[in-house]
């Protein structure tokens, strides 16, 4: 069993074969998938997607630190009224891009704060987005760290200091095919190592973050869920533990994390 804990399903690449996309995910032994809300307008289609598909999908609501502009006086209670609903399990994707900058450093924090501050009020978990924005990311969630509810570090690329500020803070840290690119990835084959298994989870951040070690590549490098298990092959092989092993505790720890009751079946990841 593997759990995708990040997946794009929203994404205008998977409007023509959703299903297809989904038969492929099981049938490789995803079990559970957690869809992404990046705007109000996002993590409703994610909302209406796990309604859906309620035995395979959950997702998250929240607005991404690149929609940021576009937040607003009315965005929390729309969130709000989004995480009550059936299948909704976590605040965000929610946190700061200093990369890209789509949208304004000063239009980034008031959103992210006001979205941290509403997964302490309902208590629910935190779905966190970085990138170039440690330490600011860390300074803010130490300011709310007294309350926090449980977060994951989304997609992690960062450095030995981010990572370690993050421990320290109780987050668990989603590791994706960022880790199989030998350009930028490198330095996760050991920083890896330095997390603890039972804080460890998987994702593909599909479309995105196609593992560029695949062969062959997939058509037009559009990246599924049903690639996770290629990602728990890679990070099993960095810790040099048995895949089954790595994969069980990631899934443990999601199931865990998200609230999910399911079913145990045979992994096929070792395949």
């Amino acid at each position: 069993m593997l759990i995708d804990i990040g997946v794009n399903l929203t994404h205008p690449s998977f409007g023509a074969d959703i299903s297809d996309v989904l038969a492929r995910a099981s049938a490789a032994g995803v079990a559970h998938l957690i869809v992404t809300g990046s705007s109000v307008a996002g993590s409703d289609h994610a909302r209406a997607l796990a309604a859906a598909h309620p035995a395979l999908l959950s997702a998250t609501a929240g607005v991404h630190p690149h929609n940021a502009w576009a937040f607003g006086a009315g965005t929390i209670a729309q969130l709000r009224l989004l995480a009550a609903q059936p299948g909704m399990v976590a605040i965000g994707e929610c946190g700061l891009d200093f990369n890209r900058n789509y949208s304004p450093h000063p239009a980034q924090e008031p959103c992210f704060v006001a979205q941290l501050e509403l997964a302490i009020e309902l208590q629910k978990p935190l779905f966190l987005h970085s990138r170039d924005a440690h330490p600011r990311m860390a300074d803010l969630l130490h300011a709310h760290r007294n309350h926090l509810p449980p977060g994951v570090a989304h997609c992690f690329t960062g450095e030995r200091e981010e990572l370690f500020a993050y421990l320290d803070l109780g987050l668990h840290i989603g590791i994706t095919g960022w880790i199989c690119d030998e350009r930028r990835g490198r330095h996760l084959l050991e920083l890896v190592r330095e997390i603890p298994l039972e804080r460890l989870m998987l994702e593909t951040d599909a479309p995105y973050l196609t593992p560029r070690d695949m062969k062959p590549q997939p058509k037009g490098r559009r990246n599924e869920p049903a690639f996770l298990p290629h990602i728990a092959r890679a990070v099993a092989r960095a810790l040099g533990r048995p895949v089954e092993e790595v994969a069980q505790a990631a899934s443990r720890n999601a199931a865990a994390f998200f609230g999910l009751a399911l079913a145990t079946r045979p992994c096929p990841a070792a395949g």
